[in-house]
């Protein structure tokens, strides 16, 4: 059942609980740079992450492993200067928070005070507790991801899906209390089976995002240059393409190349 969508001036972190509570869902996307980001905004998007997925589709690296600290700042000062509604999430990148609370404190602090941001995001349970509460305990907003967790492909061996069997599966959804229990304030969840994925959303009462989780989560999220199809080798079955922009800017391209060489660009009306 679908539920009125309110209209909201601005998304925090409080929004998002209180559109989990009034049953509306809750759409997120990513965004890495200021025009893609200002189209988002307006186009009314409750939340913009700015994933370390950076490293794979504006870095063309092959995992989310490489982006550095310094690029995600770079990324998400860039989106925050162009959005006036949604909320922004920013990934903290692998190697800045696992190993140290400390070093995961100074990580979130560099973020939110070099960017602007209003959240970070963090991968892990109860294995990054110590870290999350640090961060938490300083004042800034963190949002849990659980389920096929990117930043430890090395450790899984593979992006299929996560906690199919039943160990896995009770200890997911303890995570996820862990995770509501200590502070925060929205966990996502990667890859994971739909029913267990109802069952978390159901056994907490902060927003659970969805990405290959079903549709029985408090929201969605996909990688913007997934959905818009600027990427065309990546074909998972939970990725719905709403547009075909590689065939597009493709096409578009190749004729401005005929144009210039057929000297058809500039034309008249295009010169001073």
């Amino acid at each position: 059942m679908s539920v009125a969508k309110k209209e909201y001036k601005r998304i925090t972190v409080k929004t998002l609980v209180d559109m989990k509570a009034n049953g509306e869902k809750i759409s997120m996307l990513t965004a890495y740079d200021y025009t893609m980001a200002k189209i988002v905004d307006g186009a009314g998007i409750d939340v913009i992450l700015v994933g370390d997925s950076a490293s794979n589709v504006m870095a063309g690296h092959e995992t989310t492993l490489p982006i550095t600290l310094d690029q995600m700042i770079y990324h998400a000062s860039s989106v925050i200067r162009a959005i006036d509604r949604c909320l922004v999430v920013v990934d903290l990148p692998f190697g800045s928070y696992q190993s140290d609370p400390k070093e995961a404190l100074r990580s979130a602090i560099r973020i939110m005070k070099e960017s602007g941001a209003h959240s970070v995001k963090m991968e892990g349970g109860r294995e990054i507790k110590e870290s999350i509460k640090r961060i938490l305990n300083a004042g800034i907003p963190v949002m849990g991801h659980l389920g096929l967790t990117p930043q430890s492909i090395y450790k899984f061996g593979t992006y299929t899906v996560r906690a199919k069997e039943e160990k896995e599966a009770a200890d997911l959804i303890e995570d996820a209390k862990m995770l509501e229990r200590i502070g925060c304030f929205g966990i996502v969840l990667e890859k994971i089976p739909a029913k267990l994925a109802k069952q978390v959303a159901e056994s907490v009462s902060i927003p659970i995002i969805g990405i290959g989780a079903g549709p029985d989560v408090d929201g969605q999220v996909l990688v913007l240059h997934d959905m818009l199809g600027m990427t065309h080798e990546f074909n998972p079955r939970f990725l719905r393409r709403y547009m075909n922009l590689y065939e597009e800017m493709t096409t578009a391209i190749s004729q401005y190349v005929e144009d210039v060489k057929s000297v058809d660009f500039p034309n008249e009306s295009e010169k001073y």
